[in-house]
């Protein structure tokens, strides 16, 4: 079924909405909404306009979150620049790639992205992370695999960027959602310049994405503090989304 304009309004406002909640996973709905409900038929062009509005939503929710405090700036930057590289090298080989074929690839990385959600952290962390050395020598090379990672399925990156600031910061679940809108923006601007470049980017629907976006934004916005007793709860609902749409997707790529 498609539904036009309209159907990507809708998605961008839900989007917008996960990423200001989770700070990941909502970016993998982006190419399946594009190609199964708003009507772009090519794979290529579902990506590269899908990662332009995920980069524009997360921005947005990167502004609510700096005024609150939970964003931890140096871990973040060091993160966001060390996966620069990756997501440029990411999406330019998927551009290389047949777009059915990108597509199967694209179901498995939505099938990984609802497993991590499952799993709960297995700390509350430390609300007072500072980034020195050893901090640094962990997240350079997370950053640059998930970059690419980010860049070849156009994907936001956030399911695997929160865990990996928690793991090499200690930071808390809070304070890595928060700070890894950063590397969704970054890997985000990466992946959908370079299919601009190449003309693959639906302008309309990303403007729709966009617009919708902001009102995901605000909704976020006082829903968040809500959602704190909840958290896992909802990752877990959320996380059974992304695992039928992607068996949904792998059915389509492989029919």
């Amino acid at each position: 079924m498609e539904l036009g304009l309209p159907a990507a309004v809708a998605g961008g406002a839900v989007i917008a909405l996960l990423l200001g909640l989770f700070g990941g996973g909502g970016s993998v709905l982006a190419t399946p909404l594009l190609l199964y409900v708003v009507g772009i038929h090519d794979p290529h062009v579902a990506i590269g306009t899908g990662a332009a509005a995920v980069a524009v939503n997360a921005g947005a929710n990167l502004a609510v979150q700096a005024r609150s405090g939970q964003v931890k700036w140096p871990c973040a930057i060091s993160f966001a620049a060390a996966g620069l590289a990756g997501s440029l090298a990411g999406a330019a080989l998927a551009q290389k790639v047949d777009g059915q074929a990108l597509l199967g690839a694209f179901a498995v990385a939505m099938l990984a992205v609802g497993a991590a959600m499952l799993r709960p952290p297995r700390s509350a962390g430390n609300a007072n992370v500072h980034l020195d050395m050893a901090i640094t020598l962990k997240l350079v090379p997370a950053g640059l695999g998930v970059g690419l990672a980010a860049g070849f399925f156009g994907i936001g990156g956030g399911f695997l960027i929160v865990p990996g600031l928690m793991a090499a910061t200690g930071m808390t679940l809070a304070s890595a959602a928060a700070s890894s809108l950063l590397s969704v923006l970054v890997f985000g601007i990466a992946t959908a310049g370079t299919y601009a470049v190449a003309g693959r980017v639906d302008v309309p629907a990303l403007l729709a994405m966009i617009a919708g976006g902001a009102i995901g934004v605000l909704i976020a916005r006082p829903l968040a503090p809500r959602l704190a007793g909840r958290v896992l709860l909802a990752r877990r609902l959320f996380a059974g989304m992304v695992i039928l749409t992607a068996l949904y997707v792998g059915w389509k790529a492989f029919a």
